[in-house]
């Protein structure tokens, strides 16, 4: 099948979003190509002046005292984020922490919160971080984790969920998007499924944050975590955030006391009383690099619109999906990803069994995906930044480097092991 390069030059040119592309910096290599930007996002050129501000006139000139504007980031960006990037009202999202952290605090507020009752329902593709960390509580705890066995291309199903609910679940977690085949969970229906058992639900949105619509206030969400590195473009190891529902911020107590989740945080007291506010689920001192990121990177896609981007990932993950029955599906290839747009985030996967080594050729060739188990190329394009074009470009170059072999050049994944 012949798929010409115009096709994705007018997508390009019809793109509403095409202007933003200019406000990220792209590096020197014009002939690289980026298809990772769901692992970590590239930095827009607003954050690096907002970054050049603070060391060199902030932290240079006011010293201390710029902490009478640093105090309040958490807070702006949250409210950023809940108003910009997912549904969600003023004042119910901060950021703070790192994920993992994140949804320690909120799954032990949760555990807390349903006294008597013994399990913790998560999936088994669930994100490893999430499996470890309800798995360290239910040891500690004397709890069980009740694993709901997923396809790990079509994603969790509600039914499965369903089957798993019983008046023993004290909460329910999951990814919205996986972050294997990028499918997207029914978080309405499941969250309402997790309250008619009586549980609380708890939503990682590490990718889909940015990606895709997020209707935590309509699906009724109790609580939620996820980054602002990925799709949000915040920078490296940039801070996490949290939401809770507003009706549930005085119910829950989150473990880690801290003196900036204090009530009166400078009286300096003896004793913890939480606040009364979002606030209560912060901890300590807040990194201020990693916020200004976090809330330059929300702004842009807030600016950008989250309808406007989740419409071109699907515009662009339906590109690639096209270029993979007509150019890689005769290679061995097969899509593990869900082949419906309204069922998949802003990534697609490809199953081979060489999918090491050709991820591994590929990123010779100047294309730079991701590799996940078992034997899978992740494919993540940005809509802020990547172009039709790239993608095209980008498959070609997977094409006929597969055709050539290029891939058996380049050692097996067991050979890493040692």
């Amino acid at each position: 099948m012949i798929i010409e390069r115009a096709l994705a030059e007018r997508l390009d040119a019809a793109d509403p979003l095409a202007a933003f592309r200019d406000r990220f910096a792209l590096g020197g290599d014009d002939q690289l190509i980026y298809l990772d930007g769901n692992s970590l996002g590239r930095p827009p050129k607003a954050t690096l002046e907002r970054l050049r501000v603070l060391f060199e006139e902030e932290w240079q000139g006011r010293l201390i005292r710029g902490w009478s504007d640093w105090i309040e980031l958490a807070r702006r960006a949250g409210d950023l984020i809940a108003g910009g990037v997912v549904e969600a009202r003023p004042g119910e999202v901060v950021v703070s922490d790192s994920t993992t952290v994140n949804l320690y605090k909120l799954a032990v507020a949760a555990l807390d919160a349903r006294p008597g009752r013994t399990v913790i329902v998560t999936d088994d593709d669930n994100f490893p971080t999430d499996q470890y960390v309800f798995a360290g509580l239910a040891e500690a705890r004397g709890l069980r984790v009740r694993k709901i066995r997923t396809d790990i291309d079509a994603g969790v199903a509600l039914t499965d969920v369903r089957a798993a609910l019983d008046d023993t679940v004290a909460l329910v977690s999951l990814s919205h998007v996986a972050y294997r085949s990028g499918a997207i969970a029914d978080m309405a229906g499941i969250t309402a499924a997790a309250h008619e058992a009586g549980a609380l639900v708890l939503w990682d949105l590490s990718h889909s944050a940015g990606s895709v619509p997020v209707p935590l206030t309509s699906a009724n969400v109790d609580l939620a975590v996820g980054c602002t590195y990925k799709h949000l473009n915040g920078g490296p190891g940039a801070p996490a955030f949290l939401y809770v529902r507003e009706d549930l911020h005085t119910e829950l107590r989150q473990p880690i006391w801290g003196w900036f989740g204090q009530r009166d945080q400078f009286e300096m007291g003896n004793d913890y009383q939480p606040a009364d506010s979002i606030d209560r689920f912060l901890v300590g001192t807040p990194p201020v690099p990693g916020l200004y990121g976090a809330l330059e990177g929300a702004g842009i896609t807030a600016e950008a619109g989250i309808d406007a981007i989740y419409a071109k990932a699907q515009s662009l993950t339906e590109l690639m999906i096209t270029l993979h029955d007509a150019w890689l599906a005769p290679l061995g290839f097969t899509l593990a990803s869900p082949r419906d747009a309204a069922h998949r985030g802003a990534h697609v996967t490809l199953h081979h069994k060489q999918a090491w080594q050709i991820c591994q050729a590929w990123q010779a060739a100047g294309v730079i995906p991701d590799f996940r188990t078992p034997e899978r190329l992740r494919i993540g394009p940005a809509p802020l930044y990547t172009r039709h074009t790239d993608v095209y470009d980008a498959f070609v170059r997977l094409r006929d480097l597969v055709t050539a072999g290029d891939h058996d050049a380049f050692p097996a994944e067991r050979a890493r092991v040692t």
